[in-house]
């Protein structure tokens, strides 16, 4: 009786491993391939003879190294030699062979590679003997099996993705949806990946598809159920008279196959887009990446709706290193040469228990745990150095499925990831096999991940692992902004914040923060969640960090700030983030990961504390304010039109109006918004405030505009809006400064070194998307606005457009610390640098800002100009100028403390006098 697949398998293992150590050749080639053959169950000595006397082309005798006459001929060759050459020297010897004792098949090999050429098919397979147990299939005639073609197998990639996703549309389509799809599905997803990594024989599903239902497809759901009936049903428990194909299949168990879903119905074209999806190699892809495959099956509305951004084995690995894969490392390499700590450190390994709690596809969970079963086989090769294990590979191995736990709100994703960790555990146990030289798989499956469906933020994460048993949480929560947040997610938020104020303009994702910084209490449970830089920027860091380090006592353990966060989906966005580690108690072992650009590789940077702006300070929090903590001029947002552009024009358009409305000439003026600023270009909008009533009755087209204005403002949702239509004539916001003024845009590109500024007078109209400093900003007030150390306090503090800086009065300008009473001589130092960087921006007439400021074509001249700007700057603050951002934002941030702590103390005298 032939063997099984699987004890072939155990015994490919077996037979690898003893020959990995001893590959003699010549006298042993007869033994090699005594093993070789018994792998099969087949006895070499009675189907084939070695050095088979013939005559070769030549007319020379040769002797074939092996003959199993009309079945295979085997040449070997010394390590390292050329086997197409010896495959050459096997075609010779045909010449001599009778026609019946042709071989089907020639094996060449030097006792490391082998190369396999199927003569009927005329193709060929080369390995090494270390992944032989991978390519036994290709040798089943040897053990009676009856010869399988294997079509060309296309990588898996985002093609994969696509079939499926076609097969969901077409599936839904005809009426089959909601769960019952979504489990279809899944187990499809399944056997597809059984059948290329050893879970199945290969190519047995698609076997099964292409040979036992018709082509029209319309067999193929009833075929499919019975296949799903046999995969949870136990060898003893099926019929006695089961399709022998059918009963192929092992038992897989794992509730995966256990619920009775109705019947699907499937056509030609159905049953083709399964074939071609069979046709895939899947064994030749990590489970790791399965949510970036399947984002594609889920449309781009819902993508945004749920925040779905699937994640990069990279990012993941950002996260998890400095949260406990690090650690766990370090610890393993101070005890790997003690075997009773060592038994220890794996006791302790197996015990760990991980949380997503918004883990979609389960990306962060499958890479999680393929680290720690990496780490397991480290200490089982430490504490088995012979390479032989002398036990049973099963009662040693101690990590599971069972470890990990996820919250998912969606049902799809949350089936995906209970397969995605069955897969990973298979990759993980065919790599111990390979290993130890034992084959190891856990079928029936016994334990899987504990994947809830359910919504995190109104789930009491206890009645899914108890925090007294976890040890980490960590994921992406959904990325939604709080602009275009759901009603019900706000609603959510405010409560989680326990009604605080300010918790309805944060983002979704600070819901996770509040709702884990509760759960953690009282333990050494540490988190790390990826999120926005909005929750490390501008006015939300106040209102979450504000509950996260006074009211729960969380303190940051590490942090990467801003980077790009990247992804394999099809469609995926860009979006800027950060990574926060934290936990309920305090560590000395603090890092935080600073980039060069927000696509630069992370540099480690140790640190004694870690603030909410994820900078090297203490703990403060920057909170919106309508005045400066300093006595400089007041800052103001420019002048808003909210008119649909009606009362805006560029050059041409100006041109024609005024020729129509001569008189209308003198109430145009030029207003600059941040991109005419930036530049360089000349936008023009009609200013009729000091404009008479019976003037503006005489021209005839200007009050058409007005109109127009009018009619748009009418049209609005917003109240407020709507209430301007009173005033049609005006800007729907006046806020034109008197006299010279700073314009600084609101809106700037990170990749620059300096956010350009400049001096205008009131002649020009400063638009909304510019601040202006008022009248009293001179030079000295421009120089400190223009220097590295007011850069470095915005990268801090300001909110972000994507990535770009987005300047704000109330959180960046008005917070800042100015230099504490600067002497004559230093404020004058100050104002004569910052006269060079205007005149250096002269220099070059025919340059925008744009191209000034850009980093790459930054003219020497104005490079040298800021950095004479940035040390008279720097000494208005101490004696030595400041070598890194780092040591500014330390500074700036201990100044802030104690201006900020004065004008408390200020605040408290006046209340203390009027009592």
């Amino acid at each position: 009786m032939a063997l099984s697949w699987n004890e072939i398998k155990e015994n490919a293992q077996r037979f690898s491993k003893e020959w990995e150590k001893d590959t003699s050749e010549d006298a042993e080639a007869k033994s090699f391939m005594d093993e070789f053959f018994a792998v099969f169950g087949v006895s070499r000595r009675r189907i084939a003879t070695f050095e088979e006397s013939v005559k070769k082309n030549d007319g020379k005798q040769g002797f074939i190294d092996l003959l199993w006459k009309g079945v295979i001929l085997i040449e070997f060759k010394s390590r390292g030699r050329d086997l197409d050459k010896a495959h050459k020297q096997a075609i010779d010897y045909f010449p001599g062979l009778k026609d019946a004792d042709l071989p089907k098949y020639i094996l060449v090999s030097d006792f490391e590679r082998f190369k396999l050429f199927d003569l009927d098919e005329n193709t060929s397979i080369e390995f090494k003997l270390n992944e032989f147990v991978q390519n036994v299939q290709h040798f089943g005639f040897i053990a009676g099996y009856q010869k399988k073609i294997y079509k060309e197998q296309d990588p898996v990639n985002i093609k994969a993705a696509d079939l499926m996703g076609k097969l969901h549309d077409r599936l839904k389509e005809i009426g089959y949806d909601g769960h019952p799809l979504e489990v279809y599905l899944v187990r499809l997803l399944f056997c597809l990946f059984a059948e290329d990594t050893s879970i199945f024989e290969k190519q047995l599903f698609q076997d099964f598809i292409d040979q036992r239902t018709n082509e029209d497809g319309s067999d193929l759901a009833a075929r499919l159920q019975e296949l799903f009936q046999v995969l949870n049903t136990p060898p003893e428990k099926r019929f006695k008279n089961i399709d022998e194909q059918l009963n192929a299949f092992p038992y897989v168990n794992g509730k995966l196959f256990e619920e009775i879903l109705p019947s699907a119905s499937f056509d030609k074209a159905m049953r083709t887009a399964l074939l071609e999806c069979c046709y895939l190699d899947w064994g030749k892809i990590s489970p790791a990446i399965f949510g970036s495959m399947f984002q594609s099956v889920m449309n781009p509305q819902e993508r945004r709706n749920l925040g779905a951004h699937y994640t990069s084995e990279k990012n993941i690995l950002k996260l998890i290193k400095p949260l406990f894969l690090d650690d766990l490392y370090t610890e393993f390499e101070t005890i790997k040469t003690n075997k009773n700590r060592l038994n220890e450190f794996h006791k302790k390994l197996g015990s760990l228990k991980f949380l997503d709690p918004a883990c979609g596809c389960g990306n962060f969970l499958v890479i999680t745990y393929r680290e720690l079963r990496l780490l397991e086989i480290e200490i089982l090769r430490a504490l088995n150095k012979s390479g032989q294990l002398a036990m049973d590979v099963r009662e040693i191995i101690w990590l599971d499925v069972d470890m990990m736990y996820g919250i998912e709100y969606e049902e799809f994703p949350a089936r995906i990831a209970e397969v995605a960790m069955w897969l990973m555990d298979h990759q993980m146990n065919m790599l111990i096999s390979n290993e130890f030289g034992q084959y190891f798989a856990r079928l029936p499956l016994k334990k899987a991940a504990k994947i809830v469906h359910c919504d995190a933020l109104e789930t009491d994460w206890e009645n899914i692992v108890s925090k007294n048993d976890l040890s980490f949480i960590l994921g992406n929560p959904p990325f939604i902004g709080s602009k275009i947040m759901k009603q019900n997610q706000r609603d959510q938020l405010v409560k989680q914040f326990d009604n605080a104020d300010g918790s309805g303009v944060l983002d979704y994702v600070t819901g996770w923060y509040i709702k884990a910084a509760k759960y953690i209490q009282g333990t050494k449970i540490k988190v790390a969640f990826v999120s926005t830089n909005s929750i490390v920027q501008g006015e939300q860091t106040s209102i979450l960090w504000g509950q996260m380090l006074n009211k729960y006592k969380i303190k940051i353990h590490f942090a990467h700030r801003t980077f790009k966060w990247s992804n394999e989906a099809k469609g995926n966005a860009a979006v800027y983030c950060v990574i926060v580690g934290f936990a309920n108690y305090d560590t000395n072992n603090k890092s935080i990961f600073e980039y060069e650009g927000s696509k630069g590789e992370a540099h480690e940077i140790k640190a004694k504390n870690i603030n909410p702006y994820l900078v090297d300070a203490k703990d403060v929090f920057i909170s919106k304010r309508r005045t400066s903590i300093c006595n400089v001029p007041k800052i103001v947002f420019g002048n808003m039109p909210n008119d649909g552009g009606h009362l805006l024009f560029n050059n041409e358009e100006k041109k024609i109006f005024v020729q129509n409305e001569p008189q209308a000439e003198k109430y145009f003026k030029p207003i600059i918004s941040a991109y005419e600023f930036l530049n360089g270009e000349k936008r023009w909008c009609l200013w009729l405030v000091n404009c008479e009533p019976s003037e503006l009755k005489n021209m005839p087209e200007v009050l058409k505009k007005i109109h127009a204005v009018k009619a748009y403002r009418l049209a609005s949702n917003r109240e407020a809006t709507q209430k301007l239509a009173k005033t049609p004539a005006l800007f729907g916001e006046i806020r034109q400064p008197s006299g010279k003024y700073i314009l600084i845009p609101r809106v700037s590109s990170e990749n620059r070194n300096y956010i350009p500024m400049g001096f205008f007078d009131d002649t020009i109209i400063v638009s909304d998307t510019c601040l202006s400093v008022n009248s009293t900003a001179n030079l000295f007030h421009f120089g400190i606005l223009s220097s590295q150390l007011h850069m470095a306090w915005v990268n801090a503090v300001c909110g972000r457009l994507e990535s770009r800086y987005r300047y704000s009065n109330e959180i960046v300008y008005n917070n800042y610390p100015w230099p504490n009473n600067p002497n004559e001589k230093q404020v004058k130092a100050i104002e004569t640098a910052a006269q060079k960087v205007l005149e250096a921006r002269l220099e070059f007439p025919k340059s925008s800002l744009a191209d000034l400021y850009d980093p790459l074509t930054m003219p020497p001249s104005l490079v040298k100009a800021h950095n004479d700007l940035d040390k008279a700057v720097d000494l208005a603050y101490r004696q030595q100028p400041f070598t890194s951002e780092a040591n500014r934002m330390v500074f700036l941030f201990e100044l802030y403390e104690q201006y900020t702590a004065d004008l408390f103390t200020k605040v408290k005298e006046k209340k203390s006098k009027k009592r």
